[in-house]
Formats: C-alpha cells, sequence, structure tokens
C-alpha cells in the first residue's frame, strides 16, 4: 500500500514538473514578436507533442508521394483543410522540412501552444484587410528565401465541414512566387472523423502529395491559374475515393 502512495505521489510529481518546464518554456516567448528564425528547441516541443497525440488519439496516418518533394529545397505546402488536426498531422510528418504554417489568429491564444507556434515563426494572416495580408504574404515569402524551414498554407481560408472544396484565396500562392520555391501539392482525408472516434475508437487518416510545381514552372503564371491547377488535382483526388 504504502509503495502505490509513494509511486502515485511520485507520478504527480513528475506532472507538476513538466507543467512547470511548459510554463517556463512559455515564458520565455514574446507573443508580440514576430520571430524570423525557427527555434529548434520549440520546434522539438511542437514535434513531440504532436508525435504522443498522434499515439494517444489512436491516429494511424498513411502517407503517400513523399518521394516527389525536392531534398534539397524548401517547399510551400498546400492543402484542402477539414480539421484542427490536418496542420498538426502535415508538420508532424513532413518535420524535417521544418514548415510554419500560416494560421488563424485563436490558435496563437491557445494556452502554450500558441506562444509554441509563435517562436516556430507560424503566422496570422488577416484576409479581411489586404495590406495586412500581403505584409504575411511578403513575410512567408522572406522565410522561404532564407532557406530554413518550408510554409504551410490552406488556400480555402476555414475548415470545409462538408469535405467539399470551398473556393481558393489564390493570393496565397504569391508566396512561392516571391520566393521563387516549388510548391507541394497535398490531399487530406479522414481527419474530420478524429473528433466523433476518440477516445474511443482508432482514427486513419490519408495524407498524400499529388504534385509537386517547380518554380520555374510558376513563376510567370497568374495566381488564378495556379489556383485552377491545385484545385483541380485535389478536388480529382478527393473524388476519386482513394
Amino acid at each position: 500500500m504504502k509503495f502505490l502512495l509513494f509511486f502515485l505521489a511520485g507520478i504527480l510529481v513528475l506532472i507538476g514538473l513538466f507543467f512547470l518546464f511548459l510554463f517556463l518554456c512559455w515564458l520565455f516567448v514574446d507573443p508580440k514578436k514576430e520571430y524570423d528564425k525557427d527555434s529548434r528547441f520549440y520546434r522539438a516541443l511542437l514535434n513531440g507533442a504532436a508525435g504522443a497525440a498522434l499515439k494517444l488519439l489512436r491516429i494511424r496516418v498513411q502517407v503517400s508521394g513523399e518521394e516527389k518533394l525536392p531534398a534539397d529545397s524548401p517547399v510551400l505546402f498546400v492543402c484542402n483543410h477539414r480539421s484542427n488536426f490536418d496542420p498538426i498531422i502535415t508538420w508532424y510528418v513532413f518535420r524535417k522540412y521544418r514548415p510554419a504554417f500560416i494560421s488563424k489568429e485563436a490558435n496563437f491564444h491557445i494556452p502554450f501552444f500558441g506562444r509554441y507556434i509563435c517562436r516556430c515563426c507560424f503566422m496570422v494572416i488577416d484576409r479581411e484587410d489586404p495590406r495586412e495580408a500581403m505584409k504575411t504574404i511578403r513575410r512567408a515569402a522572406a522565410l522561404l528565401k532564407e532557406g530554413e524551414m518550408s510554409v504551410g498554407v490552406y488556400p480555402e481560408g476555414t475548415r470545409s465541414r462538408s469535405g467539399e472544396l470551398l473556393p481558393f484565396h489564390n493570393g496565397v500562392f504569391k508566396i512561392a512566387q516571391l520566393a521563387d520555391v516549388p510548391i507541394a501539392v497535398l490531399s487530406i482525408k479522414g481527419t474530420e472523423t478524429i473528433h466523433k472516434n476518440v477516445p474511443f475508437h482508432a482514427s486513419s487518416v490519408r495524407l498524400d502529395v499529388l504534385d509537386v510545381l517547380p518554380a520555374g514552372q510558376i513563376r510567370s503564371l497568374r495566381t488564378a491559374d495556379i489556383g485552377g491547377r491545385i484545385r483541380e488535382e485535389i478536388s480529382e483526388k478527393l473524388a476519386s475515393g482513394q
């Protein structure tokens, strides 16, 4: 009985120390600062948390087409959007590319998590103010030019509740043009059911690299033309049922 009590006390102490550690890490991030260098330490925290979440929630991810991605270049990841789990799964699967996502402002106010993604150069975009949106696009392009990390965007701008592709905000493709980097076209399925499956059922997610558009190919195209091609590729994949 004493052993059990000591064991439980030890577990509680470890949990307390863990949250103290997270709090101390949280203190060292300025949420008002726009960081232009990725932090390997905070990136490791994000990847570790994502990996633990996938195992804990029993999310199995099937990945295809990863061999299409360039080995020596950052990319602009472009994907459809069905769930809040989409970026978590994507940055974990493609963690060697160290993607920084353009995300809604509310995510930056989540305890601990919000400051961690801020420190890893994740960005807010204001779609209601074209000038502010352009600042984010230029900042994302600058990060890509540095070559330290990739950038991830959801051109739909928000989650699709029905699973059907929403209209694209084509301005985000300007990021790849300004940075002169390839666009990696992704599709994701299955994340929309995770919240229904937890905690009793496992979830299967499929993440596919459909295409990589070379920088030279998109350099002189209109963003609307880029968006049209990408939308067609993702739409065909989602409709295929594979």
